[in-house]
């Protein structure tokens, strides 16, 4: 998945008209964007629909509307129905850094008639499921070479629709979580491209936006969801190369072992600490160039400790095998880092 996400275009008329600001809304639950508004007439599509100017099928089109966008539903006359589409508002409008992507920035609200078929409401029966497996079904299509050129864009709104449509459904957090995780891979991999990507250090680099991720862990605390969003997190603090200088690997070993304590029972728990074992790894190689014996001992003894832990705490973890390896090539003082040739 490769593309990127834009920043959502807003008719100023129609915003203030259609999508009020929301009031505040009880802890653990996303803000609704159009409070005190009729929520039955916010609405988003599972298929792409064309907007005619009239309700007929020989009408000119003058707009299209993809999956997961909003529309407002103004009025319905037999199999049509009037809109407002692509009125979607913008993750934060405070946040001037976050960065643009395409399937949000490009689509004018525009005011026409759509065919009255795959709109889905706040008020659809089950409409939380049919977003849910839509998405879902993005998703995998985007993770398929050859992808659909908007599958992980369609898949990101979708999911978002869920948590933003059905807030008490017990979707909603996994499905706030996956849409954040879909625009971090996103940017993450788009990131990874730029020449940027491969300083030293992380501040040289742009940023991934951490602003969804730090909603999940405000709306859904002490949830695996939060450490999920957690772990994402830490991409904006690793390295981009690291030189073969130890400066690096000690600070994201440091890193992993910090989450793997506070979040124990996260569902990548295992994988930080078989990360931070890796990493101790390194070191003892790196430690040992630089003719540092004593720091190359001691690293190779956090190996073995560290293997251990991820034994000890997820013995059925294919982690706890991988650090396992990790240890032993380190015990028969063979090389983690670089080509090992006797």
């Amino acid at each position: 998945m490769t593309r990127r996400y834009g920043s959502v275009v807003r008719v100023a008329v129609i915003a203030l008209a259609v999508v009020a600001a929301a009031g505040a809304q009880a802890q653990r639950k996303p803000k609704d964007a159009m409070s005190g508004y009729d929520r039955s007439a916010r609405a988003t599509l599972v298929h792409p629909a064309i907007v005619y100017v009239s309700a007929d099928d020989n009408a000119a089109h003058i707009a299209e509307v993809g999956p997961g966008h909003e529309v407002v539903v103004m009025e319905r006359n037999g199999a049509w129905v009037r809109v407002f589409a692509n009125t979607d508002k913008p993750d934060d409008e405070d946040d001037r850094s976050k960065p643009e992507f395409s399937v949000e920035d490009k689509a004018t609200p525009e005011s026409g008639w759509i065919k009255d078929k795959g709109i889905v409401t706040p008020t659809t029966a089950n409409g939380d499921a049919i977003l849910f497996g839509t998405a879902a079904n993005f998703e995998e299509e985007a993770s398929q070479p050859h992808a659909p050129k908007d599958a992980a864009a369609e898949a990101h709104l979708l999911y978002r629709r869920v948590a933003e449509y059905f807030p008490d459904s017990p979707l909603a957090a996994e499905a706030m979580f996956r849409s954040a995780d879909v625009r971090w891979q996103l940017d993450r991999a788009d990131i990874s491209t730029l020449p940027s990507a491969k300083e030293q250090e992380a501040y040289l680099r742009p940023q991934i936006y951490e602003g969804e991720m730090q909603k999940v862990m405000k709306l859904y605390p002490n949830s695996k969801f939060a450490a999920l969003a957690a772990y994402d997190l830490l991409d904006n603090k690793l390295c981009g190369d690291w030189q073969g200088l130890p400066k690096c690997p000690e600070m994201e070993a440091g890193l992993y072992q910090k989450y793997a304590d506070r979040y124990p029972d996260s569902p990548k728990a295992a994988e930080a600490l078989y990360e931070a074992t890796y990493r101790e790894g390194v070191l003892v190689d790196m430690y040992r160039v630089e003719d540092e014996r004593k720091r190359s001992e001691q690293a190779a003894a956090n190996v073995q400790g560290l293997a251990n832990l991820v034994k000890q705490r997820y013995p059925e973890s294919d982690y706890a095998a991988r650090a396992a390896s990790i240890a032993y090539c380190v015990a028969q003082h063979i090389s983690v880092y670089g080509n090992d040739r006797d």
